[in-house]
């Protein structure tokens, strides 16, 4: 059917009919727009917090560590490692909300219609980022080298990719898939499904239809529901967070590739583990949960604002 014109002040409806082609590449683009720059700005938060974890006594706090490296490389090296974080999460964020939104309709009205709504939730974001993943884990490595290595690993984007490839082959670039895979997975799962029942609960409560709040409060509800998602998927990914960054930065020497050659992803896992302990795969956990909790509120307000630009209805609540 098609999409139908909100409630609320905003542009007309753009006749795009829900759940064709047209309609799953609108999420995807909106899944672009809402990923890519907000994984940006957090770009100091992110560095500080990769340093953290590999290193635990490189710096004191946070505000020590946004110094020391603003008085050496300035503004520009609070922000090291932004390129390929802007490119790569805007391949999956493309992938994880277009993809999520055309299995969530697979599998919800198509293939199993009469199961539990949080079951669809859950499997269509696990699937959607499962193929999503594949597109960041280049630049996710790359961007991990550039920010854990001192000196770093490589200067931009094209200089890290260069470097692994001659030395590593593409497989270079998808040494961390599978704790990717176990970091990002059920973060995503969380992400979703947490806030498609947080929203649902969020109009339950308020006691009135979805459909007679106005695009601004809409949005507004998407931002909430947004933030309490997020702290949860930052405490349930983090100890693969850790993982993959230990995996990216981690080096048996300074001559050898950060894995020994022919030492395999669960080898290399089970070494970190034993280096840092159970306690280890939770260092810089409250700055993801700040990091994570806002970039996550700041998605979900683009996102939907972008459908609902488009004229299409929000996320949830329905």
């Amino acid at each position: 059917m098609a999409a139908t014109k909100m409630q609320g002040r905003g542009p007309p409806a753009k006749h795009i009919e829900l759940y064709s082609g047209t309609y799953f590449g609108a999420c995807a683009l909106g899944g672009v727009m809402a990923c890519a720059p907000t994984h940006s700005l957090v770009t100091p938060l992110d560095l500080v917090k990769c340093r953290r974890q590999v290193d635990p006594k490189i710096y004191s706090s946070n505000i020590s560590a946004w110094r020391a490296i603003a008085s050496k490389e300035g503004i520009r090296g609070i922000f090291f490692g932004w390129g390929p974080t802007f490119v790569g999460y805007g391949f999956q964020g493309g992938g994880k909300y277009g993809f999520y939104e055309a299995f969530k309709y697979l599998y919800g009205e198509q293939m199993f219609p009469n199961t539990n709504k949080t079951i669809i939730y859950l499997g269509a974001s696990a699937s959607a980022e499962f193929l999503a993943d594949m597109a960041l884990c280049p630049f996710e490595a790359i961007k991990v080298r550039m920010q854990t290595t001192l000196p770093p690993f490589a200067g931009n984007l094209r200089e890290g990719w260069s470097k692994i490839i001659a030395k590593e082959g593409y497989g270079g670039l998808y040494k961390g898939l599978y704790p990717l895979w176990a970091r990002q997975i059920p973060y995503t799962m969380v992400k979703f499904a947490t806030f498609e029942k947080t929203v649902e609960y969020i109009y339950k409560t308020l006691g009135k239809p979805k459909e007679s709040y106005s695009t601004l409060q809409q949005t507004g509800v998407s931002f909430l529901g947004g933030y309490i998602a997020g702290i949860g998927c930052a405490v349930i990914s983090h100890p693969a967070d850790v993982m993959v960054s230990k995996l990216n930065a981690d080096r048996q020497d300074a001559l050898t590739s950060f894995i020994e050659a022919g030492e395999s992803a669960g080898k290399a896992m089970s070494r970190i583990y034993g280096n840092i302990g159970f306690a280890g795969l939770w260092n810089g956990l409250p700055v993801r949960i700040f990091m994570i909790g806002t970039l996550t509120a700041f998605q979900w307000l683009i996102y939907d604002s972008f459908k609902v630009y488009l004229g299409l209805p929000t996320t949830g609540g329905h």
